[in-house]
């Protein structure tokens, strides 16, 4: 069979025919969906549904990518003007140099676009489809025209479709037609002139589904969709650079610029001295470069991708760079319950029954296996009528699936909401067979959950009886539309009781009649309640654990849950969230509260309880307002205005939906709170980490930069060759900066405050370890130079110690970095075993250029007598030894410290 064509014939518009037509026309069941061999067969001529992604680049564009810098062309002038002077060995040298640094930044950004391209894998959409007679979830870029996909709200549209049925179908079309209002769908044909915004009858890729559910066949996908043909236009946009990126823009240009300046005072005073030209001109390029760290993009680039992978590899996945920095500077986390602090596992525990009864429901997890058990002991079954009536109307009002073990599956599982879920295992315990049941009792029509009114509604022809509607949803609102009055106070008495228990308690009423059109009001003073049901998630063991690491970190943990205050307030209780003193808030009390209010509030507050989305909204900007940077988790639609608005959204991967995925930073892979508190901790060792690069790279420059200063203004000759400061700047800053951002988490990183928002790249502190590290430096190479000189060695011999005595000084610096406080001799080192390697291949590397004759002549070199070598490592360990000094006084103040303020 031939895969028919991805568009209709000319004059046919896909909106403008039928959906009969449409299915017919693609060859599809619309029941059945596409068989496997055929939807196999149309992927093949049709190739994956996936939108055009820009060109990979070549390794040899990624090479030529690296010759953009200005400091790259600087050092080309450099070798040009070692050639015209004749120094053919310096010249040589100095293109090595650029070769090796492009060589490095190509495979660094090789390695870092592979990270991205990853993660984006691991963050594909995945799709609802029909395809031989059953249900399935797929990888979006596995769909093809005629495909039969199965939307509800919180769906992404994986590809553009023609509806064949839609029940209350919203869906938003911002990303493509710029509406900001969702749209509502129905079926039916429309006019082939209509403009694309008004096509209600089609669903396009790109799109999110907001209420509603529907079927539709689709009709294209990949570059032939709407979103794809924008897609081709757009595809070589670049991402904006985030605010770190825009912070190390400055800082170079500044740094660039105080290199000009140190190039006109090196020229200066090497004339006055009476330094030869050409000599003078080859130094001052030289350090000139030194004092840039052209190695900082390639650190910060890395150690963003490492962040990212480490992330990954714990179940985050970043979707936005920047949410790499702001995760360190967090100081409140407001976190779903449900599947985030708890196991999302729902289970019906107790249910309550209009005559009074509170019966028990043993069992746990989704096995539908258990008993009911009355307060006096005796056992209920379906035989009850109370009971099979509650137990009737949950299962009917519900959109979850309920699959059994197989195909590679364990144990039982839920298809749909956890909660729902819950609700049909207890059906089935109490031998209710939930699909038997739905195919003798249809649905007819619904209202689809409202988290506004925080309602559900759907309507049933049953067997013998006239159409009925059921009604589940929180207490408040289903009693609001019971009618009897003692009903609903002895209902409210039981919610109370039960959400005291820590149970979720949802209400389920009868309306004997079919008026659903006129929405939930018109249901008021109508309904007959059937009871009420109370389930419990019990928390993680692993979220206790991660609440305590919140606090010590200087994060405080908020819960944000659907359920009732009580039932929220127990478990926050139990996980640490809420202490002594703290309160919860429901979305009715949020409501009557003032902005000031709830301002002065907020310090109290440990758990918001039943509240809408713009209340969600309303507490992250309440929170943003008194200055903390604010993470929210979310997993719904209505989620998605409070995730877009937070500091670092943060989306659940199992039971998010797509459109909470696409307006989060962060996706969490396994819905756990404490991955989250992983991922901040990974983001302030990231951090942490670019900080000690900067330290590092600036104490090494500095001394360079310093030495030579003090050569020309006591007359000196020169120290350092030129191509033997470029060589320093190769072995340390390819060797050692790179492996630097690889430091692994000391265990420290959550007991310090969260990093503040404005916080510097180069702080005071930072300043006073470079001036202490460079300080020590130079006057440990400088006095190697000025002692040897005054002892009568020969220059070559003076030069080539004083050259070795910097690199240790570069090599004992490094050490310093990995800690402002610890000791370096805790076995630091031996923790980063790349650190370790680069330091091994550094000391290999300036061996070689000391004792082999070919890099003697190239850099202008002479061996070093054995015995010197110890005395030269005596004075380059001062660096570690003032740094060493200054940790422990560090250590000590804070010992005293409290003891002080005592």
């Amino acid at each position: 069979m031939t895969a028919p064509p991805a568009t209709p014939t000319p004059g046919a518009p896909w909106h403008a025919l039928d959906a009969a037509d449409v299915a017919a026309r693609l060859g599809t069941d619309p029941e059945r969906g596409l068989a496997d061999d055929e939807a196999a067969r149309r992927q093949q001529a049709h190739g994956p549904n996936a939108l055009p992604e820009p060109p990979q680049r070549s390794a040899i564009a990624l090479f030529a990518r690296q010759f953009k810098s200005p400091l790259i062309y600087l050092l080309f002038v450099a070798a040009a003007l070692a050639t015209v002077l004749g120094h053919l060995g310096d010249a040589g040298v100095i293109l090595v140099v650029v070769i090796a640094n492009a060589l490095i930044g190509a495979l660094q950004e090789g390695r870092a676009e592979r990270s991205m391209a990853a993660l984006r894998r691991l963050a594909e959409l995945q799709a609802r489809v029909r395809r031989g007679g059953t249900e399935r979830v797929l990888p979006a870029r596995e769909l093809v025209p005629g495909d039969v996909l199965l939307l509800a709200a919180g769906d992404a549209v994986g590809a553009d479709a023609r509806l064949l049925d839609a029940q209350q179908l919203q869906v938003a079309e911002a990303a493509l037609t710029g509406e900001s209002a969702p749209v509502a769908k129905l079926a039916d044909a429309l006019p082939a002139a209509t403009a694309l915004a008004d096509r209600r009858d089609m669903v396009y890729a790109g799109t999110h589904v907001t209420a509603g559910r529907a079927r539709a066949v689709v009709v294209a996908t990949g570059s032939a969709t709407e979103v794809g043909r924008i897609a081709e236009l757009t595809q070589r946009a670049v991402e904006p650079p985030t605010p770190l990126e825009r912070r190390i823009e400055r800082f170079g240009r500044t740094l660039v610029a105080a290199a000009l300046v140190l190039f006109a005072v090196v020229v200066a005073l090497g004339v006055v001295r009476g330094v030869p030209l050409a000599e003078l001109l080859m130094v001052a390029i030289s350090q000139m470069v030194s004092v840039v760290p052209e190695g900082l993009p390639v650190a910060m680039t890395i150690a963003l991708a490492v962040g990212m992978q480490r992330m990954a590899a714990r179940g985050a996945i970043i979707r936005r760079l920047a949410a790499v920095e702001t995760l360190g500077s967090t100081t409140v986390i407001c976190a779903d319950k449900t599947g985030t602090l708890t196991r999302n596992e729902m289970t019906v525990t107790a249910l309550w029954l209009p005559d009074g009864r509170d019966i028990a429901v043993s069992g746990s997890g989704y096995r539908p296996e258990g008993a009911f058990t009355a307060a006096d002991g005796r056992a209920c079954d379906a035989r009850d009528p109370a009971l099979a009536a509650l137990l009737r109307a949950v299962a009917l009002n519900n959109d979850a699936r309920l699959a059994p073990p197989g195909e590679g599956r364990a144990g039982w599982r839920v298809i749909g909401d956890p909660t729902e879920g819950a609700l049909l295992v207890a059906a089935a315990k109490a031998g209710i067979d939930p699909d038997a049941l739905r195919a003798s009792a249809p649905r007819e029509a619904e209202l689809p959950f409202d988290p506004a009114a925080q309602l559900m509604a759907t309507r049933h022809r049953l067997p013998g009886a006239p159409r009925t509607v059921f009604v589940k949803g929180s207490p408040e609102a289903v009693l609001r539309l019971v009618a009897d009055a003692v009903q609903r106070d002895a209902a409210r008495a039981a919610a109370e009781a039960m959400a005291a228990r820590a149970l979720r308690v949802l209400a389920v009423a009868r309306v004997d009649d079919d008026a659903l059109d006129a929405g939930f009001g018109a249901l008021a003073g109508r309904a007959h309640l059937l009871g009420l049901v109370g389930e419990i998630d019990p928390p993680r063991e692993e979220a206790r654990a991660a609440v305590a690491a919140c606090r010590s970190a200087g994060i405080r943990p908020v819960m944000i849950t659907g359920d009732h205050k009580l039932t929220g307030h127990a478990i926050a209780r139990e996980l640490g969230i809420a202490r002594d003193g703290d309160v919860a808030l429901d979305g009715v009390e949020l409501e009557r509260m003032g902005d000031a209010e709830l301002a002065a509030a907020l310090d109290r507050v440990a758990v918001f309880a039943r509240v809408v989305p713009a209340q969600k909204l309303c507490i992250v900007e309440a929170l943003q307002a008194r200055g903390d940077v604010v993470a929210m988790t979310g997993d719904g639609v209505n989620d998605a205005p409070a995730l877009a608005r937070a500091d670092v959204g943060v989306a659940m991967g199992i039971t998010g939906t797509e459109v909470a995925k696409s307006a989060a930073k962060v996706v969490v892979t396994d819905d756990n709170f404490a991955t989250i508190v992983g991922a901040v901790e990974q983001g302030r060792l990231v951090y942490a980490n670019l900080k000690k690069v900067i330290l590092y790279l600036f104490a090494t420059s500095v001394d360079e930069v310093v030495v030579l200063l003090l050569a020309l203004f006591a007359g000196l000759p020169l120290p350092l060759q030129a191509v033997q400061i470029l060589w320093i700047n190769i072995v340390t800053e390819a060797t050692l900066t790179v492996n630097l951002v690889m430091e692994p988490l000391h265990g420290r990183e959550m007991q310090r405050p969260p990093v503040p928002r404005d916080d510097r790249l180069v702080d005071r502190e930072m300043l006073a370890r470079i001036v202490l590290m460079a300080s020590a430096a130079v006057a440990a190479t400088f006095g190697w130079f000025a002692w040897r000189l005054a002892a009568g060695a020969p220059v070559d011999v003076v030069r080539t110690e004083t050259f070795t005595v910097l690199a240790m000084c570069q090599w004992f610096n490094v050490v310093n970095c990995q800690s402002a406080t610890q000791t370096s001799f805790g076995g630091a080192l031996l923790r980063n075993r790349w650190l370790a390697g680069g330091l091994l291949l550094s000391v290999a590397l300036q061996w070689s250029v000391v004792y082999t004759a070919p890099m003697n002549a190239l850099f202008h070199t002479v061996p070093i007598p054995p015995a010197d070598l110890l005395p030269m490592v005596a004075a380059a360990s001062t660096v570690l030894w003032a740094e060493e000094l200054r940790k422990l006084a560090v250590r000590l103040s804070r010992r005293t410290a409290p003891a002080r303020s005592r």
